[in-house]
């Protein structure tokens, strides 16, 4: 056993520290060893609350018989593929290459040199229900590179020219490079014809929340007037605040559902989640009307405010879906467990009202939910918080306590926005305190860091930093109109472009000049769990030229989208942020500069204002902005066109 992981910051690396596995990080070191030694690498990439990750440890990573075969016949790397998004990237590409899917654990095993030969995920410890075993798997490959070598050697070379081929094929395939215009229609069209109208959401089993997906349908729904595509938007969110993937006890959701009920989740908590479902609530909200949307946004950023934040306003990374070993018994409840801790009679309402019965609906337990069809109400406030405070006493859940620069700033966008929304100050105080949180720990002179936890992480920011930081600092200036952050995300788009452009085929690469080199450098173009850094690159270049309407952001915004346009047209869907920037692009927001009257408060204001719209909110009178009969006053300007003044908000 090794010491190496010891000295790690992340959890994940921690995790497995006193593991019989012989592990490295990702470092020189490792590689050089295996040079020496002649040895294959064996690189396992996960994360800390992955649930599958966990019963690999168990069954594998603690398993001695196993891990001699490692120790002997190969050089073991860890990897948090949260903190080195980049070496996932790369790797999980291979892995759907070879494979034609991926997930984790990834497991990929290579040469020296870091080229890959052979890629799976989980690996169960010896052959089980047509799985081959880990340990049959190792012997094999440790076998044919004693025997073979210069095969999986030359193996590993064909691929990774197979990949380098293929992406220059993508490249060469379409020579476009105007915007199309056409793509959110196409989009919308695709998510319609994939769209479940008995349960919500789009397509089968398993079903992930994919809030960006539904960010820009409302978005589409509100500016052609499309119906049903906000009808599609509406179901799909009431579907999954009624069902077991929301967490009625303590709210927030888990990461996605097993069913096409949203019935069973998939217990872990990430925080990207929960701040991308904030948006989309919120967003749905200011269309719909519906309290229940905004009930739900607001309880969602009260889980995450109660259980992810740390003392500084830092927002944490996810909790974990297993306690004792079994995935979700921290979050399910028997029948009799209900009376008893809230007395028959109200314990007995509480479970018709939840859906808790006798037999369950999960392994003999019950997940609350509303799927009943029983009208949402406060009824159960006080039992709740009883049943909450009792469920804290159970097995502590695992914590990422980790800071994710990229996963905070989608959290305070999520903020900005419902602040925006609501008018309640406590939201926008939150999002400052997680902005000053990054900008002093994780900010270094303009180069961000990846994460944090007890101190700075090593690893410089990708991508993904650059650009979520970009937009939440557009978000918190649209929020306070304060021209600080607007300056902060103007300096970061630049260190964007400065460091991850590819200027001769367009779009962004992941890694940048401030980061180490890898066998490949990929560009990621198609949402996936998260929305891709070109697509978010997309929506700030758009915003801001709309705000600042300096020329360079113009180019710039015009080039990202036609980039995006061509790497989007066969699959449109799947790039739903990018589609949100072009609808904006296209359809300029509102500005509304507002003079307050004298009596009136802005947080009484702006909730009743554009959600998309730029907003300044004056307190006192300025130069060619004065109260109209001396009560709040409305300045808008949309198109190349202002409207008279007015006291009244005038309607689209």
């Amino acid at each position: 056993m090794s010491n190496r992981l010891k000295n790690e910051k992340s959890p994940y690396l921690l995790q497995h520290a006193e593991n019989p596995v012989d592990w490295y990080p990702w470092c020189k070191e490792a590689f050089e060893k295996a040079e020496r030694e002649e040895k294959p690498v064996f690189l396992s990439i996960g994360y800390s609350t992955c649930h599958w990750c966990h019963v690999m440890e168990r069954e594998s990573f603690e398993n001695t018989e196993i891990a001699d075969i490692l120790n002997e016949y190969f050089v073991s790397v860890k990897v948090d593929r949260e903190e080195r998004p980049d070496i996932d990237s790369v790797y999980m590409s291979v892995c759907q290459t070879l494979t034609g899917s991926g997930g984790w654990p990834l497991s990929i095993f290579m040469t020296p040199l870091q080229r890959p030969f052979f890629a799976g995920t989980y690996f169960p410890p010896e052959f089980q229900k047509g799985m081959t075993g880990l340990k049959e798997l190792l012997l094999a490959i440790a076998e044919k590179w004693r025997k073979d070598k210069r095969k999986l050697v030359r193996s590993a070379d064909e691929l990774l020219a197979y990949l380098e081929l293929h992406k220059s094929a993508e490249k060469a395939e379409d020579g476009k490079e105007d915007i199309d215009g056409s793509l959110p229609d196409r989009a919308a069209k695709i998510l319609a014809e994939s769209f479940d109208c008995v349960h919500g959401g789009f397509g089968e089993a398993p079903k992930f929340p994919m809030p960006f997906n539904l960010l820009f349908l409302t978005l589409y729904s509100w500016i052609y007037k499309d119906r049903n595509a906000f009808r599609q938007v509406e179901a799909t969110l009431l579907k999954m605040r009624r069902g077991g993937i929301f967490d009625h006890i303590g709210y927030g959701f888990s990461r996605y559902s097993t069913d096409k009920y949203y019935l069973v989740p998939h217990f872990e908590k990430m925080l990207y989640d929960n701040a991308l479902l904030i948006i989309a609530y919120a967003a749905a909200y200011k269309i719909s009307g519906s309290k229940e949307l905004l009930y739900t946004a607001e309880k969602t950023a009260r889980y995450v405010l109660r259980e992810m934040t740390g003392p500084n306003g830092e927002f944490y990374s996810a909790q974990d879906a297993d306690s004792e070993g079994f995935e979700g018994r921290f979050y399910v409840w028997e029948y009799d467990e209900i009376c008893r801790l809230l007395g028959t009679e109200r314990g007995k309402d509480f479970c018709e009202y939840f859906g808790i019965t006798p037999e369950g609906n999960f392994e003999g337990k019950s997940i609350p939910n509303l799927l009943n069809g029983n009208e949402l109400n406060d009824g159960f406030e006080k039992e709740k918080e009883i049943l909450y405070h009792y469920r804290k006493a159970r097995i502590k859940l695992h914590l990422d306590d980790k800071v994710l620069t990229a996963w905070n700033a989608l959290m305070i966008s999520a903020l900005s926005i419902l602040y925006k929304v609501t008018g309640k100050e406590s939201y926008i105080t939150a999002a400052v305190r997680s902005q000053k949180f990054l900008e002093d720990n994780l900010d270094d002179n303009g180069v961000l860091y990846v994460s944090c936890r007890e101190g700075r992480s090593t690893v410089k920011g990708f991508l993904d930093e650059y650009a979520y930081y970009t937009a939440a600092l557009i978000g918190l200036y649209e929020a306070c109109g304060e021209n600080k952050y607007l300056e902060q995300a103007e300096c970061f788009c630049k260190k964007a472009v400065e460091q991850f452009l590819d200027e001769r085929d367009g779009g962004y690469f992941l890694y940048g000049s401030e980061n180490g080199r890898l066998i490949t450098r990929p560009k990621e173009n198609y949402d996936n769990a998260l929305p891709s850094g070109n697509s978010v690159m997309s929506y700030c270049l758009v915003r801001l030229f709309q705000i600042t309407g300096r020329e360079r952001y113009e180019r710039e915004a015009k080039r990202q989208l036609a980039y995006m346009s061509r790497e989007s047209c066969h699959y449109p869907a799947g790039c739903c942020m990018f589609l949100t920037a072009l609808l904006l692009y296209d359809n300029p927001p509102r500005k509304i500069t507002v003079v307050l009257g004298k009596d009136d408060r802005e947080k009484d204001i702006v909730p009743h204002l554009p959600l998309t719209a730029e907003i300044k909110v004056l307190r006192d009178e300025a130069e060619g902005y004065r109260r109209l009969n001396g009560r709040t006053t409305y300045y808008v300007c949309e198109g190349h066109r202002c409207m008279p003044p007015a006291n009244e908000m005038p309607k689209r």
